[in-house]
């Protein structure tokens, strides 16, 4: 399919998404929906961004331990090496 095609009916989707959106608000049943639609993005996002400062802790807390024992480790070496006056 020619893309100049494919850009077209993306454009013509996006056209008739919004139209029938309006026309979904304009009944109450509809607003009713689309206030569920919206409450359950909502919590869905909600519980993505929790889990992701979740791991992001996690991996904070890996790094610190990895930067302190590495840490431990040099001071150790440089404890343990011959001083060379």
């Amino acid at each position: 399919m020619d893309p100049m095609k494919k850009v077209l009916w993306f454009l013509m989707g996006i056209v008739a998404g919004f139209v029938a959106a309006h026309l979904v608000n304009k009944d109450p049943r509809g607003q009713e929906l689309l206030s569920e639609v919206d409450l359950r993005i909502s919590e869905f996002t909600d519980r993505m961004g929790e889990a992701y400062r979740t791991q992001e802790a996690k991996i904070e807390g890996i790094v610190s331990e990895v930067k302190d024992d590495a840490q431990d480790a040099l001071s150790k070496d440089a404890a343990s090496a011959p001083q060379g006056d």
